[in-house]
């Protein structure tokens, strides 16, 4: 086997191992963000499920963000544009050991530092106060062009929701990007095609490449996939990823079901919904 034949059965072997490690994590994730609904009658689940493989590719591979690195200048950063997602995000701070655990029982609860919507001022390792659509990503370029003008290393991670697309404010700040040439911004684009009930908005990716971005399309539930996406570099550019999800990911009973976008599940439903996450 020549050396180059060797490089590629490793780099496979490789990616099984991360896949192996990759899904029953998240599965063991799906069924904890699903009790913790159960229990506080909270929680945007589905539109959760659609992003947690991302959200885990990042805090795991690729942010290098740890309980000690939280108020580093020189850190990556990540902002939830679509802050109703904010269970998702609480799950993988939690198991990557930057939110203390017990914080989970009280999520949504009156007095609880987890909301509905992250809070920047409460939640450790929250970069911004998100939830109204369109306002994450505006902030995301603004930090993505303070760190060029202080010529800081860090990145700029930030995930919107399809509907939230149809905000103006995404396209002017995506407009701002191209034009500041910020290629250390990236946008992820979480298509789970839920707003297609009301607007079809056509291909987002040739939206992002005629703002002048560079655009990928991939599938959102693959970590290889994602990977490679979130570290590609493009000088000069900032970068889109169109990650093609599916609303309620895993959950078989809730995947594509507009009745699940904000529904929590009653107790008698529980066990039927953990048997069906994968």
């Amino acid at each position: 086997m020549n050396q180059l034949s060797t490089a590629s059965v490793l780099r496979a072997e490789q990616s099984m191992s991360l896949k192996d490690e990759h899904y029953p994590r998240l599965a063991r994730l799906k069924r904890q963000i699903i009790e913790v609904a159960t229990a506080c009658n909270e929680g945007h689940i589905p539109a959760a499920f659609s992003i947690l493989d991302i959200l885990w590719v990042l805090y795991d591979r690729i942010l290098g963000i740890t309980p000690q690195t939280l108020d580093d200048l020189d850190r990556n950063r990540f902002i939830l544009s679509k802050g109703h997602a904010s269970i998702g995000l609480y799950m993988v701070l939690a198991e990557r050991g930057i939110l203390d655990q017990s914080h989970l029982d009280n999520f949504g609860r009156y007095g609880s530092i987890l909301g509905g919507h992250p809070d920047r001022t409460k939640v450790p390792g929250v970069e911004a106060s998100t939830g109204s659509l369109g306002h994450g990503f505006p902030m995301a370029a603004g930090l993505a062009l303070g760190a060029k003008i202080k010529k800081k290393p860090a990145k700029v991670f930030a995930i919107v929701g399809d509907g939230e697309c149809n905000e103006g404010t995404i396209w002017e700040s995506a407009m701002f990007a191209a034009y500041r040439e910020l290629d250390n911004l990236y946008c992820i684009v979480d298509q789970n095609h839920s707003g297609d009930i009301a607007l079809h908005a056509g291909d987002y990716r040739q939206k992002f490449e005629a703002f002048g971005w560079h655009a990928i399309r991939i599938n959102g539930h693959d970590p290889d996939e994602i990977y490679a996406a979130l570290t590609l570099h493009v000088p000069g550019k900032p970068v889109a990823v169109i990650a093609e999800t599916i609303k309620g990911n895993g959950c078989k009973i809730m995947e594509n079901s507009a009745e699940w976008t904000h529904k929590y599940p009653k107790a008698e439903e529980l066990a039927a919904l953990l048997e069906t996450v994968r």
